[in-house]
């Protein structure tokens, strides 16, 4: 790579971002600055999306394209989110060295601004140097912590390109190439309220109800393609009275689309058959439990196989930046796995942010500089 990135540039650029509030659906302010700089740099097209309708963020997704100057003809994308996880309000960064963090009571802001900054140097080196490139179209979401929303109502009929790379891993040299789907589970029990100490007989606990369904299935790690969890439990009222109504919330994950079907239907079956199997007594009367159980397809796997021209050119860029980069398989879902689901194969590049949704969370300069080098690799790559 004979092009130099220009760190401070890059520091100066990376410390903006993540000054800018920008907690998911208050995207306002690093949209309107995101906009200023993308027209600065000489973008050709720069669209708003209507996504904020279905979303409720004060900004719609961000896409924008520089057309290519050579003829091939090629065009790729780059992804990024723009909000960030809460406490995110304030924001202060601390440069110690090469290493940021922020004062102490908010988080850093790296998942996903050092993906931003990375493009923004990108675009600003191809500008300063009058660099051949494919026509580059970058994809900017909201709310993407806070469930993919800004991704799953993006529109898609505004993108060119076939393929593309989401910025937004931790680590640095290595691109995710194979991430889970998920199904969100909710589930509601309803019982009836009775004083616990009075005439608790009259009372069905729903919470009891849900242990004891909770107690039949297996949590965590379910096999080497699978886990679940159960990590929000709503209700009742006092310690006195016997709660009547439970609200569960849960997830499984897997990577194989077979296996997540019979995990989720194995949940089901285990709350459905303690319901029924629940007996009344003489004081609970013709009363009996109730359940509602909603499956959400929060979002599809991704995977994508090694001779994808995607990955074929992240290996073109990796030896034209001299990096030697890692494929692995992830356990988490992000934008990534809504774009490949429309059809879009899109790894995802780890960028250097490391303890994300943390207060500790930091980002090494040489890390975000090292990206730099990786996405003009990419993006020069034959």
């Amino acid at each position: 790579m004979t092009t130099t990135i220009n760190r401070e540039r890059l520091a100066t650029t990376f410390t903006e971002l993540c000054e800018i509030d920008s907690p998911s659906k208050k995207e306002g302010n690093i949209s309107k600055r995101l906009k200023e700089i993308f027209t600065e740099l000489g973008a050709n097209t720069l669209y708003e999306d209507n996504s904020s309708s279905q979303t409720g963020s004060e900004s719609g997704n961000l896409i924008i394209r520089f057309s290519g100057n050579r003829d091939s003809g090629e065009s790729l994308f780059f992804s990024c989110h723009m909000d960030t996880v809460k406490p995110a309000e304030g924001v202060e960064v601390v440069r110690s060295g090469d290493i940021f963090r922020s004062k102490g009571d908010t988080i850093l802001g790296g998942d996903d601004k050092s993906g931003i900054a990375a493009i923004i140097e990108l675009l600003t080196l191809i500008k300063e140097n009058n660099i051949a490139h494919p026509t580059i179209e970058i994809i900017i979401t909201t709310c993407e912590e806070i469930g993919l929303l800004g991704a799953k109502y993006l529109e898609f009929d505004k993108i060119e390109s076939n393929y593309g790379y989401a910025l937004d891993s931790s680590g640095i040299n290595h691109v995710v190439v194979g991430a889970p789907a998920a199904n969100k589970i909710n589930v509601e029990i309803t019982g009836q309220a009775a004083h616990a100490g009075l005439c608790p007989e009259m009372g069905i606990n729903a919470l009891a109800l849900a242990a004891e369904a909770l107690n039949k299935l297996k949590v965590g790690r379910l096999d080497h393609e699978s886990t679940c969890n159960f990590g929000l439990i709503q209700g009742g009222v006092a310690a006195n009275i016997v709660p009547e109504k439970i609200l569960i919330k849960g997830e499984v994950r897997s990577h194989s689309a077979k296996k997540l079907q019979s995990y989720t239907e194995t949940i089901t079956r285990a709350f459905e058959e303690t319901i029924e199997k629940w007996q009344p007594n003489e004081h609970t009367g013709a009363k009996k439990p109730t359940l509602s159980i909603t499956i959400i397809d929060d979002y599809p796997a991704l995977s994508i196989p090694a001779d994808a021209p995607v990955l074929k050119r992240v290996e073109q860029g990796a030896v034209i930046a001299g990096k030697e980069i890692k494929f692995i398989v992830a356990g988490g879902g992000s934008d990534a796995n809504i774009l490949c689901g429309k059809g879009l194969p899109t790894a995802i590049i780890a960028t250097g942010m490391n303890k994300v949704h943390t207060l500790e969370e930091q980002l090494d300069l040489g890390d975000l500089v090292s990206l730099t080098e990786l996405l003009y690799g990419i993006t020069t790559a034959a």
